[in-house]
């Protein structure tokens, strides 16, 4: 269930998980952690563009929120709560993309416009159309990584998850005046930038992805054999989050949304995963008086 919901479907069933989770069940901080980690996780790899990174700030954040659980007072959404922690341990993160052109639209601009264009025939676009999906995706990831950390962010929770602008201004503590004022903002500048080099948003730019492959898996951007972003096991963010979501966009920005709605949303995780392991321990069991 998409946590970004204009209505909280899941909050009476988290108020539930919590109040047993205090009484010591373990097995209900399992599913509270299960029920959010996928959403936390997302919003990391797209804040980050490192999945590395990402498993790192979704670790952290969850820790926080577990260790304090018992001071959530219930005067809030759990979810506005949560997602409030989430917030500011990423936008006080010290860690920063690997990549050079972070934050910088002229420097990924210029990144585009020397890497060479090849031409491919109609059978070697299809026989690599998984490569070409990933130096999209891996394109769309740039240019997110361009906008600033508060614009990265308001973007995501807005533009992506389709957050309406009372929880988006919740989320991020601010005005909704305010809210609404840096999204319109974080859309201009992905607007301007690709309008003028996407072409997939404007067919007369000459940036395409199937011309930029050749050159991506020769200098090693993109490795055919082991993609970052296009898995088969991954759904989209359009897939987890349509159903449920009110996308706020203008007419003029809807391609533009439709795609990084089109990107990557990893669904499943490891059963046995960090915060498992964590929970195992004796430690931590005392510390949350866990059954």
């Amino acid at each position: 269930m998409n946590p970004f919901k204009s209505i909280y479907s899941t909050d009476q069933t988290d108020k539930t998980l919590i109040q047993q989770v205090l009484e010591g069940d373990k097995t209900s901080l399992t599913k509270l952690i299960e029920r959010h980690q996928p959403f936390i996780y997302n919003i990391a790899w797209k804040m980050t563009g490192n999945t590395t990174d990402a498993e790192d700030l979704t670790q952290e954040t969850l820790i926080k929120i577990i260790s304090n659980l018992s001071s959530f007072k219930q005067e809030s959404a759990f979810q506005t709560w949560a997602y409030r922690i989430a917030k500011n341990h990423f936008l006080n993160s010290q860690k920063k993309p690997s990549t050079f052109f972070a934050n910088n639209f002229e420097v990924l601009g210029n990144h585009l416009d020397a890497a060479p264009n090849t031409d491919l025939s109609e059978s070697e676009k299809m026989e690599q159309r998984e490569t070409i999906r990933e130096v999209r995706l891996n394109c769309l990831s740039g240019m997110l990584l361009c906008l600033t950390k508060e614009q990265r962010l308001i973007y995501i929770i807005g533009e992506i998850f389709g957050a309406d602008h009372n929880i988006g201004s919740e989320i991020m503590e601010i005005s909704r005046d305010n809210y609404r004022m840096k999204l319109s903002k974080a859309r201009k500048d992905l607007y301007n930038f690709m309008q003028n080099k996407c072409g997939l948003v404007n067919k007369a730019n000459p940036c395409r992805c199937h011309k930029k492959v050749t050159f991506a898996t020769a200098n090693g951007m993109v490795d055919a054999k082991n993609l970052l972003f296009n898995r088969k096991e991954y759904s989209t963010f359009k897939e987890q989050l349509e159903p449920d979501a009110n996308f706020l966009v203008e007419d003029s920005e809807l391609k533009i949304a439709a795609l990084h709605q089109d990107h990557s949303f990893k669904t499943a995780f490891d059963k046995k995963n960090f915060l498992i392991k964590l929970l195992d321990d004796a430690n931590w069991q005392s510390r949350l008086n866990l059954n």
